[in-house]
């Protein structure tokens, strides 16, 4: 069981790559603390985990808000002792279009979320890993914000996305030496509720502009960041892990 008796938590748990990684974590062991805007799918999720016999407790809340984050920090200090890793994976695409055309609300609200939630995940986080002497952090970034990914009408998510790239190697090399590494993640098309599964000719789109010609699911996503989190990524730290079926190497 690569994360037997971790206590981590996860943001964006309520659907998609969140509520995935919430369920294979658990099943490999960790005790999970589950955050996300929706308190009934939070719910829910938490009581598939606890009938089969994994450990898990919610907090509703949304990651742009202040307070957020340390609470549930707290939350995993009461219920589970301390904290060894997080998945910060909760993020907005927000409205695509020109940036000359952009609402300044759009771009503040993907920054906040995106970037600035990122930020405060750190500010709470890594003290608690630091009393511990150890702990692995995770963020879902993007291929949109890496390399050669630029993609048309994205630029609020793209900038957020790069920025946290940024922010991961800044946190990676300030912390190693307190036994805390910081990983980022960037998918590629992921089949989740908020990526059109509704929509078979967007989806095929999509999967189409992948080498491999299909999306991920949000289950191969979460078996990246378990990596990332487990034991077995133990030298690895400011890496910005590519997860995206080639989507990186076509653009290249």
């Amino acid at each position: 069981m690569e994360l037997k008796n971790k206590s981590i938590i996860i943001t964006g748990a309520s659907s998609g790559i969140g509520a995935a990684a919430a369920l294979l974590f658990a099943a490999e062991g960790a005790n999970v603390l589950l955050g996300a805007r929706r308190v009934a799918e939070l719910e829910t999720l938490a009581g598939a985990i606890n009938r089969g016999n994994g450990r898990a407790v919610y907090l509703a809340g949304d990651v742009k808000d202040e307070g957020y984050a340390d609470a549930l920090v707290d939350l995993a200090m009461r219920e589970f002792g301390g904290l060894d890793g997080a998945f910060n994976n909760a993020g907005i695409v927000g409205e695509m279009g020109p940036v000359p055309e952009m609402a300044n609300g759009n771009w503040n609200d993907v920054i906040s979320v995106n970037l600035t939630g990122a930020f405060m995940a750190a500010k709470a986080q890594i003290p608690a890993m630091k009393k511990q002497g150890q702990g692995s952090i995770v963020f879902t970034s993007s291929f949109v914000g890496f390399s050669n990914g630029g993609m048309p009408g994205m630029g609020a998510y793209a900038a957020s996305k790069a920025g946290l790239i940024g922010l991961v190697q800044s946190l990676a090399s300030d912390h190693a030496i307190d036994g805390i590494r910081v990983n980022a993640l960037l998918p590629g098309g992921t089949i989740t509720p908020s990526g059109g599964e509704g929509n078979p000719a967007a989806l095929e789109f999509v999967a189409n502009l992948h080498p491999m010609k299909r999306m991920a699911t949000a289950k191969e996503i979460a078996q990246a960041a378990l990596f990332l989190l487990s034991d077995r990524s133990s030298f690895m730290t400011g890496s910005p892990m590519i997860v995206d079926g080639g989507m990186s190497v076509r653009l290249t």
